[in-house]
């Protein structure tokens, strides 16, 4: 499909199609179908035959497909259905909260990123990724945490990381985000969550005998299905 500009948000074009190759010494087309409906849309708007015909038939002059070095296509298209795609946004569990507390020991031990089991939160499967040493931003001078999503369909979640000081709740860390989550937008947190010269300070109360106190909040706000 060369022109994708004119289509409406979201918008798709459903078509089958033939593709044609003339042979010039019995001037008779070949014709080969696509076998189903194809949709073509911005995302995706190329489709083809991927076996036509084999090279070294079409390349033999005496076979009628090349004559002088010319070689003559053709293709007819039927459109079936142009449509819209319309998302809708299904609501689901506002303002119910669920928690989940991590004890994550052996923090002076844990690898460059280190990967929580895996938890319900609100009818969807996370995990918690952290970096001990930083990531991104923070690399070499902060902790990183980030929530992670397993799922596949677009999520929107309100969450709050939480380290808690073991010597006075007060000082506790905590940070709220609100994010849409999807299979390919998974991750979202703080890079720059405690720097660390504070976290590993034994006397600031965050690691404790070698301990860490997690908690994770998680709000499932919206759920947004295609239909």
């Amino acid at each position: 499909m060369a022109d994708t500009a004119s289509l409406p948000t979201n918008g798709e074009v459903n078509a089958l199609f033939s593709v044609f190759l003339f042979n010039q010494i019995s001037t008779i087309f070949i014709i080969l179908l696509a076998e189903r409906t194809l949709c073509f849309q911005a995302t995706k708007s190329e489709w083809g035959i991927s076996k036509f015909i084999s090279r070294k038939v079409l390349s033999d002059p005496s076979n009628g497909y090349i004559i002088d070095d010319n070689c003559v296509f053709g293709a007819e298209v039927f459109v079936v259905k142009r449509e819209a795609v319309i998302e809708r946004v299904v609501l689901t569990n506002v303002n119910t909260y669920y928690n989940h507390a991590l004890e994550i020991s052996g923090f002076s031990q844990l690898p460059q990123r280190w990967v929580s089991e895996e938890f319900d939160g609100g009818g969807q499967k996370w995990k918690i990724l952290l970096y001990p040493k930083g990531n991104a931003e923070g690399t070499g001078s902060h902790v990183s945490i980030y929530l992670y999503y397993l799922g596949t369909e677009r999520v929107q979640t309100c969450f709050t990381v939480c380290m808690k000081n073991q010597f006075d709740d007060k000082q506790t860390r905590r940070y709220f985000f609100s994010y849409w989550f999807s299979a390919s937008s998974s991750s979202w947190g703080r890079s720059v969550y405690i720097d660390l010269a504070t976290i590993n300070d034994p006397n600031k109360g965050f690691i404790v005998k070698d301990c860490c106190l997690l908690s994770i909040e998680i709000n499932i706000k919206a759920v947004a299905r295609v239909s």
